[in-house]
């Protein structure tokens, strides 16, 4: 699962680390508490080489009649991405990255109270999400929108959740972004154990309105 991430890296650095050139309309960083149905940021391959641009986070297919026709698909689960109609052309045709600084997820104690935690890259750098675009054209209302792509965690993160995000690493981009040929699907697996890091934080991001450098900071558990 991924519901809830991070963005802090300023738009210049991001391109020159995904190589790619950014468009003029990107969401501002840094943003702490970046939430669905939000634009956040992309890599995309295309014919003049790679574009940093914004999507919708929350993938809308093409038979939804509104944003709210159905269900918000903000994530693909990798083992059923290629039989679901909603995904499936986009698996097969229209892929992307996400990048993040860092991701958040949530545990209960026994009275249902919901902990955060923040998760990012042990070595520092930023994480690389799979992800899948779709564009949902109404003719007056076009919205380019994204879903990232979700696995059954490792063995570290199950400790929190039983689903994390597709992570890859940077020697695995021009496979999922279609730059070297077929054979995306090998990719969609959970990242090493020593690959990401995580640590408790404060409750104040349980609110999707809450801001701040500080919502990423360590509280003792």
């Amino acid at each position: 699962m991924c519901g809830r991430m991070a963005i802090t890296l300023p738009h210049e650095a991001m391109a020159q680390v995904f190589g790619a050139v950014p468009a003029n309309d990107l969401p501002e960083v840094p943003d702490y508490n970046v939430c669905p149905t939000v634009n956040v940021h992309t890599v995309v391959s295309a014919e003049g080489g790679r574009l940093l641009r914004p999507m919708r986070w929350g993938l809308l297919p093409p038979w939804y009649k509104t944003p709210t026709d159905g269900p918000l698909l903000i994530n693909a689960r990798a083992e059923t991405i290629v039989e679901k109609p909603a995904f499936r052309t986009a698996a097969k045709e229209r892929r992307c990255i996400v990048p993040a600084s860092g991701f958040y997820e949530w545990t209960k104690d026994a009275a249902g109270t919901r902990y955060p935690w923040y998760i990012t890259r042990s070595d520092g750098r930023p994480l690389a999400f799979a992800a899948i675009w779709q564009v949902w054209d109404r003719g007056d209302s076009q919205l380019t929108t994204v879903a990232i792509v979700t696995t059954a965690a490792n063995d570290s993160m199950s400790r929190i959740h039983h689903r994390m995000p597709v992570v890859l690493e940077e020697a695995d981009w021009p496979l999922w972004l279609g730059e070297a040929g077929h054979g995306a699907a090998v990719l969609m697996r959970a990242a090493p154990e020593e690959a990401l890091v995580f640590h408790r934080v404060g409750r104040e991001v349980n609110s999707n309105r809450a801001r701040g450098a500080g919502l990423i900071a360590p509280v003792e558990v």
